[in-house]
C-alpha cells in the first residue's frame, strides 16, 4: 500500500525507471520532471534494471535480521497462556517476565483478538449481527434502577447524607425502565413504569409496537430474556394479537440481548448518572431531551457513527 505523502504511485515509479532506464535521461534530469530527490529516482531505476515491473512496488520495511526478537518457545508459551486463562498482555508480561508491549505484539503478531471480543464462558470470538432492515427484530429489557428522593440522594448530599435514601421500602422506592430497541436502527423507546410485571410488560410492547409503526417500523419479532414476565401467556398472547414473533435469549446468556444491554450502559452514563439530581422529577426532565439527542443527533459507533434515525427512511424529525 503507497504511503499517502508517497510522491509517486507505482505507475508513476515505472514512468520515472522506463524514462531512465528504457530512454536513457539522465538521472537528475528524470528526478527534476518527476519532482522526487536524485537518490530516489536512482533507487527506482535500479529496481527496474533487475526486477522489472514487479520491483515498483513497496517493499516490507521489516528487518532481514532480528536478533533481539522474542524467542519462539515464549511466543508459544504466550499464546497457551492467552488461550487456556484468557489473560491480557499485563499478565502475560508478568508471568513471562517480558514487557507489556512485547506481550501485545506477541498476540497481534499471531492474530489473537482483543479480550473484549471474546465470549467470557467459552472463549471464542463473538459473534456479531445486524438485522437487514428496521423492526425485524426488537430487543426488550427491563433496567432497575433507584428513584431520587426529594433533595437529592448521596451523589448531590454525599454518601453519609444520602444513606438513609437507600431504604427502598420506605424511600423513594425503583424505577423500572422498560426499553424497546431496534436492532437494525438501534431507535430506542424507553418508558419509566411502576414495575415489571407481565401486564405491564404486554402493555409497555404495544405502546411500543405503536410508537415504532408511527415511525414507519413494523415490528415482526421480539427478543427478551427468560424473566418471568416474559415466559407468562399474557406476553404471548399480546404478541399473537400484534402480530408479532416471540423469541427469548438462551438461559444465561444475556450477550444475546447485547444491543439493548448496552443501550442502557449508555443510559445510564449518559443521563442517569450524568450529574447530580436533586429530584427524580429533575431527572425524568432530562430525559426527554436525551432520548431525543440520542434517537436523532448523537453519533453511534455500533452503526459506523450514524445516527439511529438516519437508518429510518423518511423517518420525521431526523433532519432537525
Amino acid at each position: 500500500m503507497v504511503h499517502r505523502n508517497a510522491p509517486l504511485t507505482e505507475t508513476g515509479r515505472l514512468r520515472l525507471a522506463r524514462c531512465v532506464v528504457d530512454d536513457g535521461w539522465p538521472v537528475r534530469r528524470a528526478a527534476e520532471r518527476f519532482q522526487v530527490s536524485h537518490t530516489t529516482a536512482a533507487r527506482w531505476a535500479t529496481r527496474y534494471r533487475k526486477l522489472g515491473v514487479a520491483g515498483m512496488s513497496d517493499r516490507s520495511s521489516r528487518p532481514h535480521h532480528q536478533p533481539a526478537r522474542t524467542p519462539a518457545e515464549v511466543e508459544q508459551q504466550a499464546i497457551r497462556l492467552r488461550r487456556e486463562h484468557r489473560i491480557g498482555p499485563l499478565r502475560l508480561a508478568a508471568r513471562l517476565g517480558i514487557a507489556p508491549s512485547t506481550a501485545h505484539r506477541i498476540l497481534v503478531r499471531h492474530g489473537l483478538p482483543p479480550l473484549a471480543a471474546l465470549d467470557r464462558a467459552t472463549g471464542e470470538p463473538v459473534r456479531r449481527y445486524e438485522r437487514a432492515r428496521p423492526g425485524e427484530l426488537l430487543h426488550i429489557d427491563v433496567k432497575k434502577l433507584g428513584r431520587i428522593p426529594d433533595g437529592g440522594g448521596h451523589k448531590a448530599l454525599g454518601r453519609a447524607a444520602g444513606s438513609p435514601n437507600k431504604d427502598r421500602t420506605n424511600g423513594a422506592g425503583w424505577a423500572y425502565l422498560h426499553t424497546a430497541l431496534d436492532d437494525h436502527t438501534r431507535l430506542a423507546y424507553t418508558e419509566d413504569l411502576p414495575d415489571e410485571t407481565a401486564p405491564t410488560c404486554a402493555n409497555f410492547l404495544r405502546r411500543a409496537t405503536a410508537w415504532f409503526a408511527a415511525r414507519g417500523i413494523t415490528v415482526e419479532r421480539v427478543l427478551t430474556d427468560n424473566a418471568w414476565s416474559y415466559s407468562k401467556n399474557t406476553w404471548r398472547n399480546t404478541c399473537r394479537d400484534l402480530g408479532i414473533q416471540p423469541r427469548w435469549t438462551r438461559p444465561w446468556r444475556p450477550q444475546t440481548n447485547g444491543k439493548v444491554e448496552r443501550f442502557h450502559r449508555t443510559l445510564l452514563e449518559e443521563w442517569a448518572y450524568q450529574r447530580p439530581y436533586t429530584s427524580d422529577r429533575e431527572r425524568q426532565e432530562a430525559f426527554t431531551d436525551w432520548i431525543d439527542w440520542y434517537n436523532y443527533h448523537r453519533p453511534h459507533t455500533g452503526i459506523a457513527g450514524q445516527t439511529p434515525a438516519s437508518r429510518v427512511t423518511n423517518l420525521p424529525e431526523q433532519h432537525t
